[in-house]
Formats: C-alpha cells, structure tokens, sequence
C-alpha cells in the first residue's frame, strides 16, 4: 500500500461505526500502516495481530483485512444487470453496497493514535 492513495479495503466481518450502522469494507486514503504500539499504546503478543492500516478516520487490523484494492473512488448505486430465465432476459438490480467512506468525516485516524 502507498501512503496518501486511496484504497477499498474488504474486511473479514462488520464492523460497526459511531452512527451505529455495519459494513464490510472501507474506503478511503491510507494514512499509514503502523504496528500495534502506535496504534494501542502496548506491544501484542503472537496471538494478536501485530500490524493495522490507519485509513481516513479508522484503524483496521491487519488480520482482518481480506482484499485491499487501489481506486479513486466508488460507487454505492446497485448493479444492475439482465438475468435469462425461462429464454427471457430480466432486469435484476444487486442489492445495495455496504462500504463506509472513511474520507467522508474529514479526520484522520493517524491523529487519534497515542
């Protein structure tokens, strides 16, 4: 990962932001790739990860990061694509898409590190 670009990062379960609501992924601009006593103030043992990605206002551990794919932006309009069935093509929409924009509050993540 590059400092200061921007990423979509898919993780391995929800996470919950302060407005209450649950994603998937993130998106926003990598701010840094730190180690845990940047991040929590103490060195994790070999059970814990031990690295995270401070991407616009959230931390991410690296153990749950799934995908990480460099972009500019995204978009959260449901694709919608034609679907055969019974020799008739029909228009499907996909349901909507669960990524938070960590860009969007303007905070950095970085500066909320001990």
């Amino acid at each position: 990962m590059k400092l200061g670009e921007k990423y979509l990062i898919t993780t391995d379960s929800w996470f919950i932001t302060p407005s209450g609501e649950s994603f998937l992924s993130v998106f926003g601009t990598v701010h840094g790739v730190v180690d845990s006593t940047e991040v929590l103030g103490i060195r994790t043992n070999a059970k814990s990860t031990n690295w995270y990605v401070v991407i616009g206002d959230l931390i991410v551990a690296g153990c749950q990061i799934h995908y990480a794919v460099r972009c500019e932006s995204f978009d959260t309009k449901p694709h919608q694509y034609d679907l055969e069935h019974d020799g008739q093509l029909k228009p499907v929409t996909a349901s909507f898409s669960r990524i938070y924009d960590a860009d969007a509050s303007g905070l950095s993540a970085l500066s909320l590190t001990p």
